[in-house]
């Protein structure tokens, strides 16, 4: 009896100080359902703080190195504040002037150096976050991760105060918050498949997954508009953000319905032997015994399908995160209707590839929901990303409706397979049939398939700062063949699900035959 009295009061411990307190407010526990917008409402928010702060490099790149590579341009830098506006001469002693070591010749090399050190780094810590954040707190977990990255975020914001130009101040910066941020996804995926089933997983996670552009969006419009007051700036309130936000987290996520006693009965999603035709499994057994143990990391790769997602996922992100980090670069040393823009200026436009990119990962869960194909949906989508890629380069320039149009539509192909894979692909995979039920999966899985892709992520930043100083349709070529090489990595789980859907439409047809004849036998 005493064991089992101890237990509310352990959960009770458990349970965030802010689930605690609305419930006293209340005077009664929370509903399920309440739990679960938490949880959405929450992870969104941490995750979208975690991109904002990543994306603040590629907007702060132009102030920092503000000489034009594009050499097929033949045009100074100086044209582009060719203006009138004191706004720009106010700005321009910053983004004139650049900032050393990063404003000499080789600046881009050096920024895109930063670029493949922080991303190295970020898919070096994704394999060893999945396997802790199997084994310990989430809650903790992802709030330590969250203020660590606020922290470093906002050091490398202070080089610019404290007038420091040592390139290994930022290397080392860059580094670590790289490791901080890797907390991040195998986290919150992780806190969600906890909560949700995985009927019209792809949908949810699809608009769940918007944090991502949201995040990057974000992100642009605040390090554009600080700008004006100094780079280094655009590095510290983002930076400030993530930490308040990961505060949050520790006060409100409910990692687990077992963490705040939520009452799973009355959730149809946790109850699947209510109906046998409407069955909604939870992404992870919430039953499960305390005792089991967590997959290996050897073991997670052996799961069918890990692999080629993961391979795939390493050249989705080589292009995603090229866009991520050069697009703003690219847009503000490209002319447009014979103009240049302003890295502000730059950094606001980029945000359209975003936006794009939130109706992608909408669109690539709705459309393998309906099909029940992940492999097929996001073969397609990266196929259409070179035609895509091709038709901005080509006519990007020609005016600023153009850019814009063409940009959306790279952000839609680019992220939906992107947002696909990374979130509903590994749910899917993370609680596959081979597991047997096990639990202890889902972080490591998505850190597997998020951290190989981070490989890629690094790489295409790295190879742009090279390629970039040359020609920037090198740069396309590039990332038009990483973009055809990811699709074809999916050809064999393509042919799988083709040849399931033609067998299961066959049998269906066999079925209806069946059910005719007898009806014309009666």
């Amino acid at each position: 009896m005493g064991p089992l009295g101890e237990l509310p009061a352990l959960r009770n411990l458990r349970m965030p100080f802010g689930i605690r307190f609305f419930e006293h407010i209340k005077r009664g526990k929370l509903s399920y359902k309440t739990h679960q917008a938490i949880v959405l409402i929450v992870t969104f928010l941490a995750y979208t703080s975690y991109h904002a702060t990543r994306k603040t490099t590629s907007i702060v790149k132009s102030a920092l190195d503000p000489q034009s590579p594009d050499v097929s341009l033949k045009f100074p830098w100086s044209i582009t504040y060719l203006s009138s506006h004191a706004e720009n001469k106010r700005v321009s002693w910053v983004l004139g002037d650049g900032w050393a070591p990063f404003n000499r010749s080789d600046g881009s090399v050096l920024l895109g150096e930063l670029d493949v050190a922080f991303l190295a780094i970020y898919a070096f810590g994704m394999y060893f976050s999945g396997h802790l954040g199997d084994r310990m707190n989430l809650r903790i977990f992802l709030t330590v991760g969250m203020i660590g990255t606020g922290l470093f975020t906002s050091l490398f914001g202070v080089g610019y105060w404290a007038n420091i130009h040592s390139f290994y101040y930022f290397l080392i910066v860059q580094m670590i918050a790289g490791l901080f941020q890797s907390t991040g996804w195998p986290s919150v995926v992780a806190v969600v498949g906890n909560w949700f089933g995985k009927k019209k997983r792809g949908l949810i996670m699809g608009i769940w997954n918007a944090h991502t552009s949201v995040g990057n969006i974000t992100g642009s419009l605040i390090a554009s508009a600080l700008l004006s007051y100094g780079w280094g700036w655009s590095f510290v309130v983002p930076g400030l953000l993530i930490a308040f936000i990961g505060l949050s987290v520790f006060l409100l996520l409910p990692v687990s319905p077992e963490s705040v006693g939520a009452d799973k009965e009355e959730d149809l999603v946790d109850s699947p032997r209510k109906n046998e035709e409407e069955v909604t499994e939870p992404l992870l057994r919430l039953d499960t015994e305390i005792k089991e143990k967590a997959v290996g990391f050897i073991e997670a790769w052996k799961i069918p399908g890990v692999a080629p997602f993961a391979l795939c996922l390493f050249f989705a992100k080589l292009v995603a995160y090229t866009f991520l980090y050069w697009l703003p670069y690219y847009i503000s040393h490209t002319a447009i209707e014979g103009k240049y823009l302003s890295s502000e200026t730059a950094g606001n436009l980029s945000t359209i590839f975003d936006v794009g990119g939130v109706l992608g990962g909408i669109l690539a869960g709705h459309i393998s929901d309906r099909l029940d194909a992940r492999a097929i949906t996001a073969a397609t989508f990266m196929y259409c990303v070179i035609p895509a890629l091709y038709f901005y380069r080509t006519y990007g320039h020609i005016s600023m409706a153009m850019n814009i149009a063409l940009m959306f539509i790279c952000g839609m192909f680019v992220n939906g397979p992107y947002a696909l894979i990374t979130t509903a692909v590994s749910a899917d995979l993370g609680t596959h049939s081979s597991l047997k039920g096990n639990s202890k999966a889902l972080a490591t899985v998505t850190a597997i398939i998020d951290g190989t892709g981070s490989v890629g992520a690094a790489i295409g930043p790295l190879l742009t700062g090279y390629i970039s100083a040359k020609s920037w349709s090198a740069v396309f070529t590039m990332l038009m063949g990483a973009a055809l090489v990811a699709g074809l990595l999916l050809t064999r789980l393509v042919v799988a699900e083709v040849v399931a859907r033609v067998s299961e439409s066959r049998s269906q047809g066999r079925s209806q035959s069946t059910s005719q004849d007898e009806e014309i036998a009666v």
